[in-house]
């Protein structure tokens, strides 16, 4: 039998290679929640995350890899304006979403518009980057069996249903 799913909860502030704050869950009250094995975080922050306890404090480095993924130049294609579904206004950081060979969902973001041509990226905004995790555990419980269904962590720091 297999140990039950655990929600861990934890507070982070996330940088980038060059030590620039990119996210933080510090500013909020509530740390951040998810359930374990479900990939609701970076695969190489979870498999770290599983070895600490309440309480502890660690810095936690995550290669590309074991992230977002290492950059991949396929993602990045130049299409006809009129190839996207609006074309007004159209800037810098916009994002669109695709239909992958599988059916799955992917998201495109403006990188370049050049007259009639739009370069956009299908890579993370992360992909490539080595990322640095200053954690703090703040809660580790047994996942309840309405999470475990669900797929995710309920109440403070998790999803909330109203």
């Amino acid at each position: 039998m297999s140990a039950p799913q655990r929600v861990i909860s934890f507070h982070y502030t996330l940088t980038d290679s060059t030590g620039e704050v990119i996210d933080t869950s510090r500013d909020s009250e509530s740390p951040f929640a998810y359930l374990e094995g479900m990939g609701q975080i970076i695969p190489g922050l979870e498999r770290a995350m599983a070895l600490l306890n309440v309480g502890d404090k660690r810095k936690i480095e995550v290669t590309a890899a074991d992230a977002y993924g290492t950059f991949d130049d396929q993602l990045v294609v130049e299409v006809p304006k009129d190839k996207l579904p609006t074309t007004e206004d159209l800037q810098e950081g916009d994002q669109f979403q695709a239909n992958g060979p599988q059916g799955e969902v992917l998201l495109f973001r403006v990188i370049e518009v050049v007259g009639e041509t739009v370069k956009l990226d299908g890579n993370h905004p992360l992909a490539g980057e080595d990322l640095t995790f200053d954690v703090e555990v703040m809660g580790i419980r047994n996942a309840t069996a309405e999470e475990i269904a669900h797929g995710h962590a309920h109440g403070e720091g998790g999803h909330h249903h109203h």
